[in-house]
């Protein structure tokens, strides 16, 4: 699994949208739709149901890895942070 798939997958997830995922991701639909098509492949399952022009719905593999991705993408937001907040230059105390 790749850090932009699951972020992708997140944000279809929240919004139930995969146009909305790619304006709040900044990019196209199209490049959302193939992230989350080449995840789905990755780990064999579907993680939306699509039905033409209805809204999509989380299959049950996707609440699922909903959860773990929600859990990975904060530890990872985590991470970046406390690494940011590592190279601050400190105070000497003298």
């Amino acid at each position: 699994m790749e850090f932009h798939h699951l972020r992708a997958f997140q944000e279809v997830a929240r919004t139930l949208s995969f146009t909305q995922a790619g304006r709040n991701l900044h990019c196209a639909q199209s490049t959302v739709t193939a992230q989350i098509k080449s995840l789905e492949r990755r780990i064999g399952v579907l993680l939306f149901h699509r039905r033409g022009r209805c809204p999509i719905k989380l299959t049950e593999a996707g609440v699922l890895l909903q959860e773990h991705a929600t859990l990975i993408l904060d530890a990872i937001e985590c991470a970046d942070r406390d690494v940011r907040l590592a190279a601050v230059p400190r105070p000497r105390v003298r």
